[in-house]
């Protein structure tokens, strides 16, 4: 026989838990703040209390807590314990009363579903004290458990008279450091922030913590004063004054709450921070996930009894159940928004004003939201500040540019020339206009680039091109090393004098150029393989500008050269293009050979003004 297969089979071992151990993992790592004792207290107060109506429903249900001196006592009116309960309950972690046999079926009722809630206070108490009285079992005697922070604890039953009536009392002795979490204002602080919305009477003293109806539930004489009502709720819970209030109410899902609309414009890169409560207890006010990406123009006050928390209870679960709440919770807000459009234009156009980007964001993904806001999102235009619908309106052909860059370039010019371009350059701005023809059959939208503009501009005279061959070559010439033609042209406004025109294969090609010229010879092969027919950027000479009329009749090339440089780098610089370092060594160069012109004694300017 194999000597494995006969050993005798080894009895199991228990785990041995360090609870300091374990008590700096939940203060630490598990729990974000001490705080969270007193919510882990209430919870195991108002299950008790359910568990106890669930049998008996006329049962008592009220929570007290007294602090004094570095110690906090807690008393419910809930289940209670017995001493079988105690050994079995208290004194095994991870095991909870909700599994019990007989309330698997109510479990959904309670907030907690972990059981690890009284160890939780041993983040702030040394020491841990509850009295107990079953209301299970009348006749059982009350039972004391006590325990300390280094896990040694005793259980002993108590005379009758030291607990009346059922339910249980916790009592908690501060830990060196941490009085201040015990003392009565911390203490009616947390009560009120964490358990304001809890169904049963909750008072700290003779100090009231619940508020019930909810905000959101209370009736209010007209729909201004709830609307006053709720931005001084706002304003008490996130310290701002909202633009508007939307009432969140899924049933299915068993949500009630409100969002509050932000007074000024954020980031869509900030993370939201929403407040939810679970069946009437602050689950989480960090809950960042709640909402749909692009409603980040609001925050959310709501109370659930569907979604599932995390083990600490501090954050949501992100599962099938959230996805929906979030999936319909976005609906109301759109469902919000598409009421504005249609009844309150005003109230729309001031929330436009503040988070046209959020509404961007969504109109995207959603066709009937671009439908519906197409004459109210904003646009930079050459027309001035215009909704997609009014430009559409106004020219049959919607030009649009990419990038800002591009449509500085361009919309001076383009304006003068009676052509309508959209500045596509900022946040989702291009991705709207290209999809406009989904939603405005008929509406032809184009990309506007160098050519097209180009094409926009009059031709010059060929007799005339042709006597101004001699200055276009040598301005060509000049420019060429930066990867530019110099092209002439006639149009307005006379008081420009150059444009510059790229598109993005230009500055592709030229980014290619530069890197090739930088790069040792393995690379430099290799990038000018890649060398393709893109178009090159071009200066734009106005042919109409006085300026340009006089630079082409000089006849000294050094001259031209620096006139050239100047036009080049002074068309960069109103196009508010970022200059390479060829640009900045060109206008320096171009600077510099002015003033030696202008100053020389034997400058040839006096024969050629």
């Amino acid at each position: 026989m194999d000597s494995q297969t006969s050993q005798a089979p080894q009895s199991p071992h228990t785990f041995q838990v360090d609870l300091r151990g374990l008590v700096d993992l939940l203060s630490h790592h598990l729990y974000s703040s001490p705080k969270v004792y007193l919510r882990e207290l209430l919870q195991n107060a108002v299950d008790a209390i359910t568990a106890r109506r669930a049998e008996q429903p006329d049962a008592p249900a009220q929570v007290r807590l007294y602090a004094e001196a570095g110690a906090l006592r807690v008393e419910d009116s809930g289940v209670g314990l017995t001493e079988a309960d105690v050994h079995s309950l208290l004194a095994t972690i991870g095991r909870s009363s909700k599994r019990a046999e007989g309330l698997e079926s109510a479990r959904s009722d309670f907030l907690g579903q972990f059981g690890i809630g009284l160890l939780a206070c041993f983040v702030v108490a040394e020491r841990i004290r509850v009295v107990s009285r079953s209301a299970r079992t009348p006749d059982a005697p009350p039972v004391e458990w006590t325990a300390t922070d280094d896990g040694s604890y005793t259980v002993r039953t108590l005379p009758d008279e030291a607990r009346l009536e059922p339910g249980t009392t916790v009592h908690l002795v501060a830990r060196p450091g941490a009085a201040d979490w015990l003392a009565t204002e911390r203490v009616l602080s947390l009560a009120r922030d964490f358990g304001s919305l809890l169904p049963y009477d909750v008072r700290v003293g003779d100090e009231a913590v619940t508020d019930l109806p909810a905000p959101w539930d209370r009736a209010h004489p007209s729909p201004a004063a709830r609307r006053v009502a709720l931005a001084r709720h706002c304003h008490d819970q996130f310290g701002f004054t909202p633009l508007d209030s939307i009432e969140l109410d899924v049933p299915l899902a068993g949500i009630r709450g409100v969002a509050y609309v932000l007074p000024s414009a954020v980031s869509p890169a900030q993370r939201a921070a929403h407040r939810v409560h679970l069946k009437g207890m602050l689950l989480t006010e960090r809950a960042e996930q709640l909402l749909p990406d692009w409603a980040f123009f609001v925050r959310c006050v709501l109370d659930t009894d569907s979604l599932r928390p995390t083990a600490s209870r501090e954050s949501l679960y992100e599962d099938e159940t959230l996805s929906a709440v979030r999936e319909a919770l976005g609906e109301r807000i759109r469902s919000w928004l598409t009421g504005l459009a249609a009844g309150d234009p005003e109230r729309l156009a001031a929330f436009l004003s503040v988070h046209h980007l959020g509404v961007k964001s969504l109109a995207r993904h959603d066709s009937e939201m671009l439908r519906t806001m197409l004459p109210w999102l904003p646009f930079e235009t050459t027309d001035g500040r215009l909704s997609l619908e009014e430009f559409a309106q106004r020219h049959p052909v919607v030009h649009f540019t990419r990038t800002v860059e591009e449509y500085r370039q361009v919309a001076p010019i383009a304006s003068a020339q009676g052509v309508g371009v959209i500045n596509g350059g900022y946040t989702y701005d291009a991705e709207l206009v290209e999809a406009l023809p989904t939603v405005r059959p008929g509406t032809v939208v184009t990309e506007l680039d160098a050519d097209t503009v180009t094409a926009h501009l009059d031709s010059v005279a060929p007799a005339e091109e042709l006597a101004l061959s001699a200055f276009l070559g040598a301005a060509r010439a000049t420019l060429d090393p930066l990867g530019c033609d110099v092209v002439l042209r006639a149009f307005h406004p006379l008081s420009v004098p150059a444009l510059h025109l790229d598109d993005r294969a230009a500055r592709h090609e030229q980014a290619r150029a530069d890197a090739e010229e930088q790069a040792d010879d393995l690379w430099a092969g290799i990038l000018g393989s890649l060398r393709g027919s893109a178009p090159r950027a071009r200066l734009v000479l106005n042919h109409l500008n006085p300026l340009i009329r006089r630079i082409s009749s000089l006849d000294a090339p050094e001259l031209i050269g620096t006139a050239t440089e100047s036009l080049y780098g002074q068309a960069l610089l109103m196009a508010q293009r970022p200059l390479r370092p060829a640009d900045s060594a060109l206008l320096n160069r171009a600077f510099i050979g002015l003033l030696e012109w202008a100053t020389h004694s034997d400058s040839p300017k006096d024969g050629h003004r």
